[in-house]
């Protein structure tokens, strides 16, 4: 499922997106410490935010944060001047690490909603098309709102799983 989404250029979507969360972020965080880096509690209130950011502007499920402990092992990894904080690119790829199995999920959710529903659809209108009763409705209902409303149905659905 991965490559088809590839294909419609989801690596590159996904990485500007996380890029302009994250480029919004740090400027956010080091003007409020009015500092250039972040140190570890900066750092922690960033991802905070980036999480917040995702999960209001990316479809998909919601994604809880990292713990700090979490941050505090991958900041050692980040941190690649050894000054124990962290600068603009150094959060940049710190970040997309942290973030890269989130983006899979979103990825396929982003998938089934928008090319396997509106396909499951169509199949389902020809043969709800020979139910006595709904089929006539069927019939008259064309094509681009009847997957538009079985799609609406995967997405809700989708949501009601979420919330379990």
């Amino acid at each position: 499922m991965g490559q088809i989404f590839d294909k419609f250029q989801g690596k590159e979507w996904r990485r500007k997106q996380i890029r302009k969360i994250t480029d919004k972020v740090f400027e956010r965080v080091t003007n409020s410490v009015e500092r250039a880096n972040l140190t570890f509690e900066d750092l922690y209130i960033a991802v905070l935010l980036v999480y917040n950011d995702i999960n209001k502007h990316l479809p998909g499920p919601h994604f809880d944060p990292p713990s700090k402990d979490q941050v505090r092992i991958m900041i050692q990894e980040s941190d690649l001047n050894l000054d124990g904080e962290i600068n603009h690119e150094e959060f940049v790829g710190f970040i997309q690490r942290l973030t890269s199995d989130t983006l899979i999920v979103v990825s396929q959710g982003l998938i089934v909603t928008l090319v396997v529903a509106p396909t499951i659809a169509m199949a389902t209108k020809r043969t709800t098309e020979g139910v006595p009763g709904v089929g006539k409705l069927v019939q008259k209902l064309p094509n681009s709102v009847y997957a538009s409303l079985v799609t609406m149905a995967v997405v809700m659905f989708q949501k009601s799983m979420q919330e379990v």
